[in-house]
């Protein structure tokens, strides 16, 4: 199974991005998510949690992004959206689609999810 993020590049501050994260998979390996989310990582700092979602639509934001990012799952297809609004300059990060295949919560925390995309890079300007 492979998450392969879209969406990432350059963009003013105050400006928005739509980050876009699909699971391909074949029928050899099933796959079924729990919930599907985001977190990034910008130079010389830890990972973050950003936002994630339930296939049944529960939501989970880190503070930092509260009221400006809304966080989307489809079930169905075992993808996730991000829509990032206003963003600043300290939004700048290489952003990781995650998965949860277990569940039972919904996690913000990178133990909480078993499979990684590659990153995808977005760069804000101010």
């Amino acid at each position: 199974v492979q998450l392969v993020e879209s969406g990432g590049g350059l963009v003013q501050a105050g400006n928005s991005l739509r980050l876009s994260c699909t699971a391909s998979t074949d029928s050899t390996h099933p796959f079924i998510a729990y919930a599907m989310g985001w977190f990034r990582q910008a130079p010389g700092k830890g990972r973050e949690f950003v936002a994630a979602s339930t296939w049944r639509g529960e939501t989970l934001y880190g503070d930092s992004v509260k009221g400006r990012f809304t966080v989307s799952m489809d079930g169905d297809d075992n993808s996730v959206v991000l829509q990032m609004n206003t963003l600043e300059a300290d939004d700048t990060a290489v952003y990781f689609c995650a998965a949860d295949q277990t569940g039972p919560t919904i996690s913000s925390r990178e133990q909480g999810y078993d499979t990684w995309g590659q990153g995808t890079q977005v760069t804000v300007s101010s």
